[in-house]
């Protein structure tokens, strides 16, 4: 949030004072939004200086001085953030009351007519937005989700998008969405109507504390990409899909509702104004789908949902990726679920649901009605392995025309930054130039949120700047108040941390680049390959291996028992936890401003002498990419090399200390800025 203040005190901030661009409010935000999140955008001041004082004025011409008006709220776990939330007391039941806005300066609107909830606002970018309504509607629903003080009470959270600028008549395409409690459109003709709202919902009494009880209710914890999983057969289970991401699905269900051959589909989760069946079209180009995002963007959980209501609408979706770790996890989870007597059967149908790229060579064209290829940066060159029949051989044919040729919908999801091993191509780029070969229509769109990092956009950014994989040079971290970044002092300091955090019921975990052998175990021991002065750890258990008390290599990520291990790329890539230490071995050093790769420092059996110098560079970086974005709420970092972790220390000002609690033994903790303790030491 980046400020609070009651209507009467907004009031006297709207009051523009001679020869300023700007009224005072919208001074203060750019200030608190420039030290808290950076630079805001032109789109930012101009509502913060037109759209804010309509609300501040309808609120003060009502009576309603004291309710108590937040700006810019985030929204838990992720970068979005609503307008402002309104805070005070119902009129009827006292009780604590909230109206979440939206605010829109547009003027004119239309609704794409492929999908209801995709408009054009008018800002001529050609890109279009989440209908204001629905966006609005997922905002309090996802509030409701993640702050149980709103479940609190029925009633308690309204929604409304305010056009303040519209007249009816220039966007009269956008009440065709259906209105809920959580969702209400109103334009500059109907400001009464919103006012009517507003003493609908508040009494002319302080909003403090409403306004202090949202400040400070429980939070909580974020869905992982294995709770979306296990989540989905509960009635309403799985992700709150956000902004473009709910474009995104609404925009392929409708396809397959159009496509479909016989009564068409109905998909209630993204069911809108209207959900009669479509009669399916005459033919033409096959449409390939591709979603972009960056980690935590949601992809995987997009993935889940999607199937999911696919599932739910009796259709066929196979989830397809290049991990074996994501995929056999998922198998687990399903098998998990099995009653009495029915394992085998339900392994048969996880097997069915839940495959690998390489597994469509044999497939015929459209065997497939939906194939979602979820982590598709994995994509590799051809299917053609070792093991691969002699009559199936195909080095030539690209594994990803096998993908789009066996599926009647395909859809891709993927991080351009994400491919770490030299035979993995899989880009957006390269998917759209292969899909317009095969003569398929392909669309685009980009998942801009984010749903790890506690919602900091910021964080990813600096990750790929930190490692080169921006045009932008490396810069110090500026803590946003939403993910953790700290360097520890040692990989023992970093152990005992990420250790405390799993005592406390956090999900920790720690890993490393490659850069020790990874030996098969010696019994039913796993062999302490990972050295580092003194202290020495095991990788995690080797794919085709399995130990006592240590979970399998799939399940590394989602077993408690993981935390006694370090982690590679392979094991860790999909799958998120709380706290994440990173251990940066000698294969990334720091040098002249910049990080260079060193291949010679690597163990990864996949860099073999044959493979490009540019190409190990690639995978290495993308490989620290994967391992830098795995946290929720933290990450520590700690580099082999002095030189470089010097660099870390002088880029991060955050650090591990010691702090006592109430007179008990200290524990490790992510705190401030610190010398390192042979610093502390006296000298004398």
């Amino acid at each position: 949030m980046l400020l609070q203040h009651s209507a009467a005190e907004l009031g006297r901030l709207i009051v523009a004072r001679p020869g300023s661009t700007h009224l005072p409010l919208t001074e203060l935000l750019i200030d608190e939004h420039s030290k808290v999140k950076g630079p805001p955008t032109d789109g930012d001041v101009a509502s913060w200086n037109n759209s804010i004082p309509v609300v501040v004025g309808a609120l003060l011409a009502c009576g309603r001085d004291e309710v108590e008006v937040q700006v810019e709220v985030d929204l838990p776990h992720t970068n979005s953030a609503v307008d402002l939330v309104l805070c005070g007391r119902h009129p009827g039941t006292g009780a604590d009351s909230y109206l979440a806005v939206e605010l829109k300066q547009v003027r004119h609107a239309t609704v794409d007519p492929r999908c209801p909830i995709a408009v054009d606002l008018g800002f001529g970018n050609g890109k279009n937005k989440l209908h204001p309504v629905r966006q609005v509607q997922r905002y309090c629903e996802y509030m409701i989700r993640y702050l149980p003080h709103l479940r609190d009470g029925e009633d308690r959270l309204t929604g409304v998008a305010l056009l303040h600028n519209a007249r009816d008549a220039d966007v009269e395409a956008l009440f065709d969405l259906p209105e809920t409690e959580h969702g209400f459109l109103y334009t500059l003709d109907d400001l009464d109507r919103f006012r009517r709202v507003l003493t609908s919902r508040f009494a002319a009494a302080s909003g403090e504390r409403a306004a202090s009880a949202l400040t400070q209710a429980r939070r909580d914890p974020l869905l992982k990409v294995t709770d979306v999983a296990r989540q989905r057969s509960v009635v309403g289970g799985g992700l709150l899909l956000l902004d473009e991401q709910y474009v995104a699905v609404d925009r392929i269900t409708r396809h397959l509702e159009k496509t479909a051959p016989l009564t068409g589909m109905d998909v209630g989760l993204f069911q809108d104004a209207d959900p009669a069946p479509i009669p399916a079209p005459g033919g033409g180009p096959k449409r390939v789908y591709i979603l972009r995002g960056g980690p935590g963007s949601g992809k995987s959980a997009v993935a889940l949902e999607l199937q999911r209501a696919l599932g739910l609408a009796g259709r066929e979706a196979v989830l397809a990726s290049g991990s074996h770790a994501y995929t056999e996890t998922l198998r687990q989870i399903m098998v998990s679920t099995a009653r009495r007597g029915q394992t085998s059967i339900k392994r048969s149908a996880a097997n069915k649901l839940y495959q690998y790229f390489n597994s469509f060579t044999d497939t015929p064209p459209d065997g497939i009605e939906v194939l979602i290829c979820d982590e598709a940066h994995r994509m590799r060159r051809s299917s053609t392995h070792r093991w691969t029949p002699k009559e199936l051989r195909d080095d030539d044919r690209p594994q990803a025309t096998e993908l789009i040729r066996a599926a009647k919908v395909p859809i891709f999801l993927l991080d351009d930054h994400q491919s770490i091993r030299p035979d993995e191509v899989g880009t957006a780029g390269y998917l759209k130039r292969l899909a317009e070969e095969s003569g398929c229509l392909v669309e685009v769109t980009d998942l801009e949120g984010t749903f790890r990092a506690g919602g900091s956009k910021r964080y990813p950014r600096w990750v790929q700047q930190l490692l080169g994989l921006s045009a932008s040079d490396p810069v110090g971290w500026q803590p946003d108040g939403r993910m953790t970044l700290t360097v520890a002092d040692s990989p023992e300091q970093m152990e005992r941390f990420i250790l405390e955090r799993g005592f406390e019921g956090a999900t920790a975990r720690i890993t490393a680049g490659f850069c020790w052998p990874w030996n098969k175990p010696d019994g039913e021991r796993l062999v302490e390959n990972v050295h580092i002065g003194t202290w020495h750890k095991p990788w995690n258990v080797k794919p085709e291996h399995s130990v006592p008390h240590a979970p399998k290599s799939d399940l590394w990520s989602t077993d408690p028992r993981g935390i006694g291990q370090i982690g590679c790329v392979y094991t860790a890539q999909t799958f998120e936890y709380d706290w994440n230490g990173v251990i940066i071995g000698p294969d990334l050093l720091f040098r002249n401003g910049k990080f260079t790769v060193d291949r010679s420092a690597s163990c990864d059996p996949a860099f073999h002498r044959s493979v490009d110098d540019e190409v190990v560079d690639r995978c290495i970086r993308n490989a620290y990419h994967v391992l830098l974005t795995r946290g929720v709420v933290g990450t520590v970092v700690y580099a082999v090399d002095p030189a470089t972790h010097n660099e870390l220390r002088r880029l991060v000002p955050g650090t591990i200390g010691m702090q006592n609690y109430n007179g008990t033994r200290p524990r490790l903790t992510a705190e401030g800025s610190q010398l390192p303790p042979a610093y502390n030491r006296r000298h004398g």
